[in-house]
C-alpha cells in the first residue's frame, strides 16, 4: 500500500496526474448542483483547482505544463468537432453579422486593457490576464503566456501572475452573466404577462420520432424551407448516438429529434415529423451535462 501513500504524499508525476484527476472529478460533480435553479456545470472544475492551488499544493512543473498543452489541444480539436461542420453555412445567414459583432466585442476588450493598463500602473501580463478570466476564455490564456515566455523566457514570475489574474476574474465572468440574464428574464416578464399571445409564444422544447417517409432522406434546411415553421433541432437519437446537427443533416427514418420551437407552432412540428414522445423536456432540474455525456458531434 506505499505506493498508493506514495500518489498522494510524494511531490512527482504521479502525484500530479492524482491531483489533477481529483479536481476534474470533485469539480464536475459539484457543477452538477443547482442553487436557485442555476448551475456552473464544468465552470466548477476551474474553481476547485483555484481552492486546491491556495493549499500549497507543488506540483511537477514538468508534467503539470503537458497538462496544460495537452488540455488545451484537446479543448480546442473537440470544440472544431462541435462547431467546424456548421461554420462555413453559418455564413449564408446570419453568420457574417455575428461574427464582425464578436470582433467588435474582441477589439473592445483589447482597448479597454490597454486603458485600463495606462491609467492605473497594472502591469500589461496582469490586464491580459484579467481580461481572459473576464471572457472566460483560458485558451487566450495559454497563448497569451506562451507569447510572453517566448519575448521574456526567464519571466516565470509574470506568467504566474497572469494565470492569478485570470483566476480572480473567472468567478466573475461566469457568474455576471449569470445575473445578466436573469436581470434580462426580469426585466422582460412584465412585457410577456401583458401580452395575450404570449403564451403560444413561448419557447418549447419538445421530442419527435421520425414517421413521415415525405421527409426521409432530406436535409433539415430543406425541411424547415418548406415547412413554413420556424425551429431548431438541437439533437438527434441515432443508433444510439446522439449528434448535434447541421442544416445540411439528413433525416432518416426512425430518428428521435429534440426540437426547439415556440409553441403555438407544436402541432404543426408534430404533424411534419410523425408524433411527439410524451416527455417534458420544459423542467427546470434536466441534468443537460448527463445527457450529453455521450454526444457526438455530427459527421463524426
Amino acid at each position: 500500500m506505499n505506493w498508493l501513500v506514495e500518489a498522494f504524499t510524494e511531490p512527482g508525476a504521479l502525484q500530479t496526474i492524482v491531483i489533477l484527476s481529483m479536481v476534474a472529478a470533485i469539480g464536475l460533480r459539484l457543477g452538477k448542483l443547482k442553487l436557485f435553479g442555476i448551475s456552473l456545470g464544468i465552470t466548477f472544475v476551474f474553481f476547485v483547482g483555484i481552492v486546491v492551488g491556495h493549499l500549497g499544493i507543488v506540483l511537477d512543473r514538468d508534467m503539470l505544463t503537458l497538462s496544460q498543452n495537452f488540455g488545451l489541444i484537446l479543448f480546442v480539436y473537440t470544440l472544431g468537432l462541435q462547431v467546424g461542420p456548421g461554420f462555413f453555412s453559418s455564413f449564408k445567414k446570419e453568420g457574417i453579422q455575428l461574427n464582425l459583432m464578436a470582433a467588435v466585442v474582441i477589439f473592445t476588450g483589447l482597448l479597454l486593457t490597454l486603458i485600463f493598463h495606462w491609467t492605473t500602473n497594472v502591469s500589461l501580463p496582469n490586464m491580459v490576464g484579467l481580461l481572459s478570466g473576464a471572457v472566460t476564455n483560458t485558451p487566450v490564456l495559454g497563448a497569451a503566456q506562451q507569447a510572453f515566455l517566448q519575448v521574456h523566457p526567464g519571466e516565470t514570475k509574470e506568467v504566474a501572475d497572469m494565470a492569478l489574474a485570470c483566476a480572480v476574474a473567472y468567478p466573475l465572468g461566469v457568474l455576471g452573466v449569470i445575473f445578466a440574464i436573469i436581470l434580462l428574464r426580469k426585466l422582460s416578464a412584465p412585457s410577456e404577462l401583458t401580452d395575450p399571445k404570449a403564451e403560444i409564444k413561448k419557447p418549447n422544447v419538445a421530442e419527435f420520432q421520425v414517421c413521415n417517409p415525405a421527409i426521409y432522406r432530406k436535409s433539415i434546411q430543406d425541411i424547415v424551407k418548406h415547412s413554413g415553421k420556424q425551429f431548431v433541432i438541437s439533437r438527434i437519437w441515432r443508433n444510439g448516438r446522439i449528434t448535434i446537427p447541421t442544416s445540411e443533416t439528413l433525416i432518416e427514418e426512425g430518428d428521435h429529434l429534440l426540437v426547439i420551437s415556440v409553441k403555438g407552432d407544436v402541432e404543426a412540428i408534430k404533424a411534419l415529423f410523425g408524433t411527439q414522445e410524451n416527455v417534458d423536456w420544459n423542467k427546470e432540474d434536466i441534468d443537460w451535462n448527463a445527457i450529453d455525456i455521450n454526444l457526438f458531434p455530427a459527421g463524426s
